[in-house]
């Protein structure tokens, strides 16, 4: 009669094994990352900002522009909430840039220039603002945008409105947890 082994036995050293080499490459079996799991109140927290609806006198929303694009993007790392809504605007850049500054500002928030290159003027680069600490940071962007831009990204053929001049997006994003983030890291 042969003594009965236990199958437990010859599992345990290559358990151990797998285990010790995770530890020591650095991978985890959990994933590090945030995801859109359960984000939905957040980021229809983040579409009703009124940072995305305050804007210089004269901006009107496109036609086929009417709602915000609101979304939980986890493509690429981390995910990311967002709600972005377009204007077009027939006056010059610079009012955008002063009224969303003097906006921000007056909100608690502060400007945030291009850290690559901060010769680039806003008007150009657009605005980046911060305001917040854990649990509750939003970062509102504003970028400049052309009928021709339109076309490229959303296969949008402008009207009349982005004949005088040009137009203008209003992003209000956060990370899932409302974490403090820095613009354009």
């Amino acid at each position: 009669m042969r003594p009965v082994r236990s199958a437990a036995l010859p599992t345990a050293p290559l358990l151990a094994t797998a285990l010790i080499a995770v530890g020591l490459t650095g991978c985890s079996s959990l994933s590090p990352f945030n995801t859109c799991e359960g984000t939905e109140a957040r980021v229809k927290e983040l579409s009703a900002q009124p940072v995305s609806t305050s804007v210089p006198p004269g901006a009107t929303v496109p036609k086929d522009f009417a709602r915000v694009d609101v979304a939980c993007l986890d493509d690429s790392g981390d995910a990311w909430l967002y709600a972005e809504r377009t204007y077009a605007f027939p006056g010059f850049r610079q009012e955008v840039v002063d009224f969303h500054r003097t906006t921000a500002e007056a909100g608690g928030r502060h400007l945030q220039s291009d850290p690559m290159d901060p010769d680039v003027a806003d008007t150009e680069a657009g605005l980046c603002f911060t305001k917040g600490g854990d649990g509750d940071a939003l970062m509102p962007t504003v970028r400049f945008t052309t009928a021709r831009q339109l076309e490229i990204e959303y296969d949008y053929e402008a009207g009349p409105e982005f004949d005088p001049g040009s137009g203008f997006h209003i992003e209000v994003g956060s990370e899932t947890d409302g974490a403090k983030t820095g613009c354009r890291d």
